[in-house]
């Protein structure tokens, strides 16, 4: 595969990487072994909680550079490149706060004596990590880690190559020793050979179904431990008690931040029947509000998709739906214009039997559809191979507990759109994978809960 620099806001390539060699690839399993270890890794957590500080510190101070590499490579708006790195700059300072009494000794009640569960490094780990959140993806798998002390070799996507130099040059910087964090521009193949290495203890990877079912495999065949953090089509919910207004200016923001390219994007809006209309006309006013344009531009609320190969799918997606049946209300098509652009775009009238209705369209296109109370809401959210995050809108809170509890689910939020902070475990179900990041439960995915035991 390539590593390049393509520009989405112009499709103009700027750079190209070279793949690392072999060797290199070797030499840097070989260094990150070494280091785990070592006593920076087996030792006490405190140095390794300075490096997590002092990262979290560069993100704020490097915040410019970060959010235009950002935007360079896959088209990330600048305000939420810039949302992004206080985020990850958040979760650093989370786990340099916290690791240490999260992970502190548990004691066991027994009558052989005294015991208690230390929580102890594993070894060093393989991350795959995606483009549409290119700093955020890997401090979510590299915070913890070096907390705990796993070092990691990861592989990033493709498009963005200097935002993977970028991250890597940080951690460096923060003080943590060579082989701590390690990026590398490898194959596919190259990955599976990592994975079967028995210096690989454990493999994380966010991205697409395809991706996790392979990774996911080969993990499982070298009995390795694996975390999958994969597709999503997640509910936004408005019961006939919601604040419609709210619903739909949220809504909007839900479905088009990152120009629609997030997992946890609101993806099917399950609206009933009695706000239906007044919904439909007020997303709409909102969605069609929002300005194509150069992501640096403060004025572009809309920025580009990362690739051509992301516009093509999603035309293709959105044309299919159509061909079975449904109905496209505005936008959902290429911009005939330079660049990687998308109009924004809602469906409607989709059936089971449309291609679409179990499929995750990862950019700017609604699907909304219209049921008459509760428990078609319930039904109509559980029917997807999907299990992610999801929104619910009501004015009682109560009852939107209690839906909330129903829906097939890794995360529900109700009256705001799916999010992520540093302390909230983040993760799915069915089709979107298994495990969670983040929180006091993303800290404990790759820890060996060592059991010791003294006899009375």
């Amino acid at each position: 595969m390539a590593y390049e620099t393509t520009n989405p806001s112009t499709g103009e390539r700027v750079e190209t990487f070279p793949m690392h060699t072999p060797a290199e690839v070797e030499s840097a399993l070989a260094t990150a072994d070494a280091l785990f270890h070592s006593d920076w890794c087996q030792g006490d957590i405190e140095p390794r909680l300075t490096v997590l500080t002092r990262l979290s510190e560069l993100m704020i101070e490097r915040s410019t550079e970060l959010a235009g590499l950002m935007s360079l490579e896959m088209g990330k708006l600048t305000s939420e490149a810039e949302d992004e790195v206080k985020l990850c700059a958040g979760i650093a300072a989370y786990y340099a706060e916290n690791a240490a009494d999260l992970l502190k000794p548990q004691p066991c009640e027994t009558d052989m004596g005294e015991a208690w569960v230390e929580h102890r490094p594993v070894g060093v780990l393989m991350a795959v990590e995606p483009w549409n959140f290119p700093i955020y993806q890997l401090i979510r798998v590299i915070g913890p880690a070096i907390a705990v002390g796993n070092p990691v070799l990861f592989k990033h996507a493709g498009i963005v190559p200097q935002c993977a130099a970028a991250f890597e040059a940080l951690v460096r910087d923060a003080g943590a020793p060579e082989g701590a964090c390690t990026n590398l521009f490898i194959s596919s193949d190259t990955v599976s050979e990592l994975i079967g290495d028995p210096r690989i203890q454990g493999v994380a990877l966010t991205g697409s179904e395809g991706a996790g079912s392979v990774v996911g495999a080969r993990a499982s065949e070298m009995l390795k431990k694996s975390t999958l953090e994969l597709g999503g089509s997640d509910v936004f919910v408005v019961l006939d008690d919601a604040d419609i207004e709210k619903a739909a200016k949220e809504g909007a923001s839900a479905r088009l931040s990152n120009a629609g390219q997030a997992c946890t994007a609101a993806k099917r809006f399950i609206v009933q029947a009695a706000v239906a209309d007044a919904f439909t006309e007020a997303f709409t006013r909102e969605i069609k509000g929002y300005v194509l344009g150069d992501p640096t531009d403060p004025a572009t609320t809309l920025a580009p998709m990362s690739s051509q190969s992301a516009v093509d799918d999603l035309a293709e997606q959105v044309a299919k739906a159509v061909d079975q049946g449904a109905t496209l209300l505005f936008g959902g098509k290429p911009a005939d214009r330079p660049g990687f652009f998308f109009e924004a775009g809602v469906l409607t009238d989709i059936t089971p039997d449309n291609p679409v209705y179990a499929q995750e369209l990862f950019g700017p296109v609604a699907q909304l559809y219209v049921v008459a109370d509760d428990d078609a809401v319930v039904a109509l959210a559980n029917d997807s191979p999907y299990g992610l995050g999801g929104s619910i809108y009501s004015g009682d809170t109560d009852r939107a507990r209690k839906l909330a509890s129903r829906i097939e689910t890794g995360m529900v939020f109700i009256n705001t759109p799916t999010s992520s902070r540093p302390e909230l475990p983040f993760g799915g179900i069915k089709r979107s994978g298994y495990g969670r990041e983040l929180g006091s439960l993303g800290i404990m995915e790759f820890v060996n809960k060592k059991l010791v035991v003294i006899a009375s």
